[in-house]
């Protein structure tokens, strides 16, 4: 019997629309610092988001280029000049996930995923 060794969502999608739309969510979690979408979409956002606070947290030239392949650079430069040093103390634990309702259209679980200040 086959077992799937990967961890994560595939949210119903190939590996590049997995890809793209995590970084699309996180762009605009980046700009806007409070997003709403379904429940998986926002548990599987936290993983890919606290990795790149992690990452501007310490502001070095590697890093920079490392947030730049996958971030825009006007939302690198937001995310390493106001939103990481808000964190320089804090190990981890940098979104907040709060659990809405059922969307009324199809019934999927809603969430809110936000920055904590």
């Amino acid at each position: 019997m086959r077992k799937r060794n990967k961890k994560g969502r595939i949210l119903s999608r190939p590996k590049s629309q997995r890809e793209a739309l995590l970084k699309s969510l996180a762009t605009n979690l980046f700009l806007q610092e409070k997003i709403k979408t379904t429940e998986a979409k926002a548990k599987e956002l936290r993983v890919v988001a606290e990795k790149l606070i992690t990452k501007a947290k310490k502001n070095t030239l590697s890093n920079n280029r490392l947030l730049v392949k996958v971030l825009a650079p006007h939302v690198v430069k937001k995310l390493v000049g106001e939103i990481a040093p808000n964190y320089k103390s804090s190990a981890g634990g940098y979104t907040r996930i709060i659990k809405l309702g059922p969307r009324k259209s199809d019934g999927a679980k809603m969430a809110i995923i936000e920055l904590v200040k």
